[in-house]
C-alpha cells in the first residue's frame, strides 16, 4: 500500500493573542482556542490532494502530545485522512524526540512519503523534518512551495535567496512544506460526523521504545518589550535632531 504519513501538532490558534503565565513558566493555554499548526494543515492538504490524484492509497495523520490532541487528529480525519495515531505523552518533546518517534512509526507504517510543516508556530524550531531524514537515511526537501509526484520520484520547488530552486528526490523521502504550497480545505459538518467513526490509535512512547527527554529545558518565557510610543515631528530638521538624541545617527 502506498502510504503518506503527515505530522499534526496541536498549537494555540494563530488568531489568539499569546499571553505569558504570571510565573513566566510558559504561555497561557487554559481556555484558549487550540488548532492544527497551520504549516501542518497545509502538509495534510497536500497529502490529501496526492491521494485524490491516485498517487497514494492512504493518508495517516500522526500527533505527539497530550490526550487533548485527539481533537486536532479528529479534525485531520474530517479533512480526509484515513486514520490517525496519537503518541500520547504529557512531555513537551523537542525536535530530536519528535524525529525519533516518527522514525519508529516510519519503521512500522512504511510510508513512501512523510510530509511535515516546515515549523510549528509555538516554538519555530523547524528541525524535525531534517532530523527525521537523517535518522531514516532518506532524501529531504524543506520549505517546499510546489510538489509533483511520480511513481519513483518527487520533484519539489522551494524559495531560496537567489530565487526558486527545483529538487528531484528518490522515494521514500521527507518533505516539509511552506505556506505558499496550497490553501487547506474547509471541514464540513458531514465530514466531522464521519470522522468520529474513523480509527484513531493511541500509543505511548514506551510502546515505540523511544523516550521524550531532551538535553535542554525552558528556564523562563517572557513577553517582548513594549514598544515606545511614537512622536510627531514638524520637519526634517526636527526628525534628525530626535534621531541624534536617541543615538541613531
Amino acid at each position: 500500500m502506498r502510504r503518506i504519513m503527515v505530522g499534526v501538532k496541536r498549537v494555540v490558534d494563530y488568531n489568539v493573542r499569546i499571553r505569558v503565565k504570571p510565573d513566566n513558566s510558559g504561555v497561557v493555554t487554559d481556555g484558549v482556542k487550540m488548532s492544527i499548526n497551520p504549516f501542518d494543515e497545509i502538509a495534510l492538504e497536500e497529502a490529501l490532494r496526492i491521494k485524490e490524484r491516485g498517487s497514494a492509497d492512504e493518508v495517516v495523520a500522526v500527533s505527539i502530545g497530550t490526550a487533548d490532541a485527539q481533537q486536532q487528529l479528529r479534525t485531520a480525519l474530517a479533512m480526509g485522512a484515513d486514520r490517525a495515531i496519537l503518541v500520547q505523552s504529557d512531555a513537551d518533546p523537542g525536535p530530536l524526540s519528535v524525529a525519533k518517534t516518527f522514525k519508529k512509526l516510519v519503521e512500522k507504517e512504511e510510508p513512501f512519503l512523510v510530509i511535515l510543516g516546515k515549523q510549528a508556530i509555538d516554538n519555530d524550531n523547524g528541525q524535525a523534518a531534517q532530523m527525521l531524514a537523517a535518522l531514516w537515511g532518506r532524501p529531504q526537501a524543506v520549505s517546499c512551495s510546489k510538489v509533483e509526484l511520480d511513481d519513483a520520484k518527487v520533484t519539489v520547488e522551494r524559495e531560496v535567496d537567489a530565487g526558486l530552486e527545483t529538487l528531484e528526490l528518490d522515494l521514500p523521502a521527507v518533505l516539509s512544506v511552506d505556506l505558499r504550497l496550497n490553501e487547506p480545505r474547509y471541514v464540513k459538518l458531514p465530514d466531522i460526523m464521519k470522522a468520529k467513526k474513523k480509527p484513531l490509535e493511541i500509543v505511548s512512547p514506551d510502546d515505540l521504545a523511544t523516550g521524550m527527554t531532551e538535553a535542554y529545558k525552558v528556564i523562563s518565557v517572557e513577553p517582548p518589550a513594549e514598544r515606545a510610543k511614537g512622536i510627531m515631528v514638524k520637519d526634517v530638521a526636527e526628525l534628525v535632531a530626535a534621531l541624534k538624541q536617541k543615538g541613531l545617527v
